[in-house]
């Protein structure tokens, strides 16, 4: 096994020449000095942590929570690597609403959200892998404004981050057969067993497949849904709900110069402490909207207790807001089996309740929004 620290090897492309990174074999070992301000930080993202899987399980149903949390995760991830379409629009696109006032390009966050649900339900019977990486990009980049860039499929040429052309380029990742060598050690990695704490390795995870960036394109997503992929399958958390693309997004310059400065300086542990500290905040932040989510529900919920005869059939409808917040009366009449004026008449009910308003000014085919929940999840 190679234990290099990570070099630079030179290479020409007709008549450019250029410095590409190889980056240090991963073993058993971790490539930086795990410090006291490393371990001080490890023990509070682990025990901030704690509290967001305590707060998880004591929510009644924490289902629509997860959900929910998937594709605000799914907006921010896909918006890092300039997407414009925003959690609202692909709301309203799962609402079935179209038209000029949706971007095009919300389908690259519906597509981010399927592959967050396949990779999640398949690590659960197959371990994190190249196939399983090559599935969820495949998934990533059909049908989108990157589908000509081989979805499922690793590279066969070079490619570079930043920079008109290669040799003005900000980074370049390994040539192919290096490359392909570090791929199958970065499996081997995602396998082996070893004493290095998981949310260690969860930075190191993808760190190194930021550096190896195998795929012509859609390299950042990937690497993001790794964290989460890793995490759920040695149960970190009991529910997927840690997500780190918000915390990623609003430091952008220095989540990518975290990254540059490993193959720039060698240094792993810089990275490290950028990526527990969003651990912590992140894991901070979630507890307080799991705790307004939580309020918003108690306090509603006693509403829907107020409706008499409608309170079982309410009780049904205002669980479903929690993963749909936003319906049509034809989405009522099916979920209650019920016909269209009785749905109508529950959707009154809620109104007068001030739990759903109007989502659209359209006389037929109205929609309704969930107005509490949304502006929980909607806000910065």
């Amino acid at each position: 096994m190679k234990t290099h620290r990570g070099y630079f090897t030179k290479t020409k492309m007709g008549e450019a020449s250029y410095n590409a990174f190889i980056p240090v074999f991963l073993g058993k070992e971790l490539p930086f000095e795990l410090d006291i301000n490393l371990i001080n930080l490890l023990s509070e993202a682990n025990r901030f942590i704690g509290k967001l899987d305590e707060i998880t399980d004591i929510l009644i149903s924490p289902s629509f929570f997860v959900e929910m949390f998937a594709r605000k995760e799914s907006a921010l991830s896909s918006q890092i690597e300039g997407t414009q379409a925003t959690l609202s629009d692909f709301i309203k696109a799962e609402a079935g609403i179209k038209g000029k006032e949706i971007p095009d390009d919300v389908k690259e966050i519906e597509n981010y959200f399927k592959a967050l649900n396949h990779g999640l339900n398949r690590v659960n019977t197959l371990p994190l892998s190249l196939r399983l990486i090559r599935e969820v990009h495949n998934i990533l980049l059909t049908d989108v404004r990157d589908r000509d860039k081989n979805p499922g499929e690793f590279r066969r040429s070079q490619n570079w981050i930043g920079g008109r052309s290669i040799d003005t380029a900000t980074y370049v990742p390994p040539p192919i057969n290096e490359m392909t060598v570090l791929l199958y050690n970065f499996e081997k990695y995602l396998h082996q067993s070893d004493n290095i704490p998981h949310l260690l390795k969860a930075a190191i995870i993808h760190a190194q497949f930021e550096l190896i960036h195998p795929f012509l394109d859609g390299n950042g997503r990937i690497g993001r849904l790794l964290i989460i992929f890793y995490l759920n399958q040695k149960d970190i958390i009991s529910k997927p709900t840690l997500y780190l693309s918000k915390y990623f997004k609003k430091n952008r310059k220095h989540y990518y110069n975290a990254l540059l400065n490993i193959s720039e300086n060698l240094n792993y542990k810089g990275w490290v402490e950028f990526f527990l500290e969003g651990i912590i905040e992140t894991s901070q932040e979630s507890v307080e909207l799991a705790r307004e989510i939580n309020e918003l529900r108690e306090k509603d919920l006693h509403k829907i207790q107020s409706l008499g005869r409608s309170a079982k059939n309410g009780d049904i409808l205002f669980n479903y807001l929690f993963e749909n917040p936003v319906v049509g009366i034809e989405d009522v009449s099916k979920l209650l089996n019920i016909k269209f004026p009785n749905a109508q008449n529950i959707v009154n009910k809620f109104i007068d309740q001030d739990i759903l308003n109007n989502y659209d000014e359209r006389k037929r085919n109205r929609l309704y929004k969930y107005e509490g929940y949304l502006e929980i999840l909607l806000k910065d």
